[in-house]
């Protein structure tokens, strides 16, 4: 993509937009379904008093309101992806707050669900089971509900917070709202003072990679100004999202609302902990080593927070087209077997993909999965070939979610959020290893590394520090800390300061950077992605190793879905994540990739 002006959706060329068709055929269908949906409740809302007064009502019950969920969830998706790809569009921000608005009656009304299964036994549960064999598909969502009994709050008070659904969600949607329609970015100069395109997008996909450290800082250097400009707005979206989080923990009597947090990924803190502190005690050594090797290769007097993802190597940074980049993760992940390589193919040909850059587009990448439809994966795509890293790992989340969704139930089909990074990051491993293996060439191979230590570094890094971030932000929330933009700010950067030490130049823009994050609107999500980059890594190694049976257990893994706990569903992977071992071997070979950058050069 050439660094021209950015166009307006309307302008984006057809081929580069995803085929919404595939969730309804028009604007006028899917109002009418969002019209529907909202009267069609009735049928589940029928259940309400009686839902588990007998085995045969709760099966009855429970399909019914499968059923109404799919369809739910296809109008709400439908708006979703509307209005990530143009948020300054009036018409995506209204009928965003439409299903915004109808999502919180429809939550509000359902919540009689949940109350009512909570009443029962386990006693009575399992004679449930025992009579209507078809209940068995909503075992685990049984179990799981009933696990919620001691910070379930009278039906009357949940079913008031259910309405408040809108309000609950209105932080995330400020932040939302405000990064695609209002930041607006001053342009840079290139070196012949030609002035470039800026905006978070182009920032975070391009010009943070990019190898021209006067344009790689002067973008920058726009990025954090535009960021300063909002510090004391997002400091006060984000401080209401936490003490929302802090103030739900108490209400529900959680001993923290980290406890809290954690409850529905079915992790322990244990867990949670091991990952934050084995991974930043053991990993900043090897980082520090590797942004040591990066000043001196770049000629830098000093190196700042600006050039950590600047190529190590500036003369060979390999460009590519989007179809030879479909070639190249076709040919990569070949290793996975025909379905998983027809699902890809489905992905890369079939329109799942919205890879345009826009205006009021949504930065960075993601991937959407409607069940019983496809999955849909915005990115934007530069040029660059680190995007066919970014593409690799949304289509991992594709091909997981949509080989879960053939083979579960929708109600099965979705695991913790814990696990649900591995799939993704297991792509990244596998695109590194192909074109290792298909090159002799030194640079080349080298590039590839560095490249690996790109997926490391987003993920091991980027995410983890995020994840501690968070750890401190909910900690002084708790003790009553008025969480001001000044704090944020000088929490993130002593989050830096203490990974990096001494080997990067950190000026006061970095603490700034928690901005630039819609996760933390999403509870303890950063810190999984190292979780499952842990995964990745010993199945990545296992299916080099092994070939076609770990591949094929690890496809059985992923239909799996959401039917195990994930300390059950990674074991059949054949890792244990309940110790700290994985962690440690996964630091370990990230150390070795930094050890054969140090060699390459000798």
């Amino acid at each position: 993509m050439s660094k021209t002006k950015r166009l307006h959706r309307s302008e984006v060329p057809f081929e580069q937009t995803w085929d919404l068709t595939d969730l309804f055929p028009n604007q006028e269908a899917w109002e009418m379904e969002l019209k529907a949906i909202q009267m069609d409740i009735a049928h589940v809302t029928a259940f309400k008093g009686n839902l588990v007064t007998s085995a045969s009502n709760l099966l009855d019950g429970l399909t019914t309101y499968e059923n109404y969920l799919k369809r739910v969830g296809k109008v709400s998706t439908y708006a979703e992806l509307r209005i990530t790809t143009d948020g300054s569009d009036p018409e995506n921000q209204r009928d965003a707050a439409k299903v915004s608005s109808a999502m919180a009656t429809i939550n509000a009304q359902l919540s009689f669900i949940q109350s009512e299964l909570l009443t029962l036994y386990e006693e009575q549960a399992a004679q449930f089971l025992l009579e209507e064999e078809e209940l068995a598909t909503y075992k685990k969502l049984l179990d799981d509900i009933l696990e919620q009994k001691p910070y379930t709050l009278a039906p009357d008070i949940e079913e008031t917070l259910a309405a408040l659904g809108e309000v609950h969600d209105a932080p995330f949607m400020i932040y939302e709202r405000s990064t695609s329609s209002d930041m607006a970015f001053a342009s840079i100069k290139d070196e012949d003072g030609n002035d470039l395109p800026m905006s978070a997008a182009l920032y975070e996909d391009l010009y943070e990679l990019e190898a021209n450290t006067s344009i790689r800082r002067n973008a920058y250097q726009s990025f954090i100004h535009t960021l300063n400009q909002y510090k004391h707005t997002y400091a006060a979206t984000y401080a209401t999202e936490v003490t929302k989080q802090v103030t739900l923990a108490r209400l529900k009597k959680y001993d923290s609302v980290t406890d809290m947090l954690l409850f529905p990924q079915q992790v322990t803190k244990e867990m949670y902990h091991n990952q934050l502190d084995v991974s930043q005690q053991e990993l900043a050594p090897h980082m520090q080593r590797y942004a040591k090797l990066l000043k001196e290769k770049l000629g830098l007097a000093d190196l700042q927070f600006a050039d950590l993802k600047a190529p190590l190597d500036p003369e060979f940074n390999p460009s590519t087209t989007y179809d030879e980049t479909k070639s190249l993760i076709l040919d990569a992940l070949q290793v996975m077997g025909p379905e998983y390589s027809d699902i890809i193919q489905k992905g890369l040909h079939e329109r799942w993909i919205d890879l345009a850059d826009n205006i009021g587009k949504q930065s960075g990448a993601f991937c959407a999965t409607p069940y019983g439809v496809h999955p849909y994966i915005l990115i934007t795509w530069t040029g660059a070939m680190r995007g066919a890293f970014v593409l690799a790992h949304e289509l991992g989340h594709a091909g997981h979610f949509y080989l879960a969704g053939k083979n579960q139930s929708l109600v099965n089909s979705e695991p913790s959020t814990y696990f649900v990074e591995a799939p993704s990051t297991i792509n990244e491993l596998l695109l590194a290893n192909h074109l290792q293996s298909t090159t002799t060439d030194k640079r080349m191979k080298r590039w590839v590394v560095t490249q690996l230590l790109g997926t490391y570094y987003h993920n091991f890094v980027t995410h983890l520090l995020e994840g501690e971030f968070q750890r401190r932000i909910y900690e002084l929330a708790e003790a009553g800390t008025p969480l001001t933009a000044d704090v944020l700010n000088e929490q993130k950067l002593a989050v830096l300061k203490n990974f990096w030490g001494e080997t990067v130049s950190l000026d006061e823009g970095a603490g700034l950077t928690w901005m630039r994050q819609p996760h933390y609107y999403m509870g303890l999500y950063p810190y999984t992605y190292s979780a499952g980059l842990t995964v990745a890594t010993a199945v990545a190694k296992q299916i080099q190793t092994d070939g076609k049976p770990a591949a094929d257990n690890w496809l059985d893994v992923l239909k799996a879905g959401g039917t195990l706990k994930p300390l059950d569903l990674i074991h059949k992977a054949g890792v244990d994540m309940s110790k700290p071992d994985a962690i440690k071997e996964t630091i370990a070979y990230i150390g070795s990739l930094v050890d054969a950058l140090e060699e390459s050069y000798q």
